[in-house]
């Protein structure tokens, strides 16, 4: 019995240092083959943050590819250029984060943003109409300009091509509506400070539609749009008529005059 046992305890530690030796050696195939799978380089990257330290930030990246079917889509193309351009990439998932999300300036802008301008396009159902929010497009009043717009599906720059953008809350006929030309307030609205009429003449008024892109053609558009309200407008329209210098409200379907008075003698601004 006591020959027995040291037989099968020797038996017992080579079956172990079989198993052992196999899974080491398993492990080290396994780890040599990470080492030696490139199948995700260069799309996933973990690079360093700065060269003193051990830190690693992680970079995702697509190819190039002028092939790639999307590519042929308008949606997917438009103001971007394949040849320069990677192919998007796609996140099977729901992105969380509990910090924030960013969109930074660069060197080639046009080729990572459209046209170099957007930031965020959101799209709806039918995957054409879209909200979308951009910087520094255009240069107003002597400043830059971020904008935000819900597009719909007729890729032009008409008045219909501009669904509401609806802020304030997601209930019918309140909260206020913003479309290409006209703001619809369903709620009150408060000012802290003045409240300005539109100063219009006859130099501000086109009666016929301008032929050309409204976005080529934006001063002559906007002048049609002053004499479309305006020829449209209910009851309680009111404007500044500069090249007569009065008030004038439409009461009952008609333009009347607002009267005015001097201010009392004892009343004084200094502004």
């Amino acid at each position: 019995m006591n020959q027995i046992q040291p037989f099968y305890m020797n038996q017992f530690h080579r079956l172990s240092l079989f198993i052992f030796l196999c899974c080491t050696g398993m492990c080290d195939m396994v780890c040599a083959q990470n080492r030696n799978d490139t199948s995700l380089q260069p799309y996933v990257r973990a690079v360093s943050g700065s060269e003193q330290s051990p830190g690693r930030r992680l970079v995702l990246s697509s190819d190039i590819d002028t092939t790639w079917s999307r590519w042929l889509e308008r949606g997917y193309n438009f103001g971007f250029n394949p040849k320069v351009t990677p192919m998007y990439t796609t996140v099977e998932g729901i992105l969380s984060t509990p910090y924030m999300i960013q969109v930074r300036g660069n060197a080639q802008e046009r080729n990572r943003k459209r046209w170099g301008y957007h930031v965020f396009e959101g799209y709806a159902s039918d995957d054409k109409s879209r909200i979308t929010m951009l910087v520094n497009k255009h240069t107003e009043l002597e400043r830059s300009v971020a904008e935000t717009y819900y597009y719909s599906t007729v890729y032009d720059h008409s008045e219909s091509a501009y669904n509401w953008f609806k802020i304030g809350s997601d209930v019918k006929q309140h909260s206020f509506l913003f479309g290409r030309d006209k703001a619809v307030f369903y709620g009150s609205l408060k000012l802290s400070n003045a409240f300005t009429l539109g100063n219009i003449g006859k130099e501000d008024i086109v009666k016929e539609q301008p032929g050309e892109d409204a976005e080529k053609n934006y001063q002559e558009d906007a002048k049609h749009v002053n004499f479309k309200e305006l020829k449209g407008g209910g009851n309680g329209t009111m404007f500044y008529d500069k090249d007569r210098n009065i008030v004038v409200i439409k009461v009952d379907g008609q333009w009347m005059k607002v009267r005015v008075e001097p201010l009392p003698a004892d009343v004084k601004y200094d502004f």
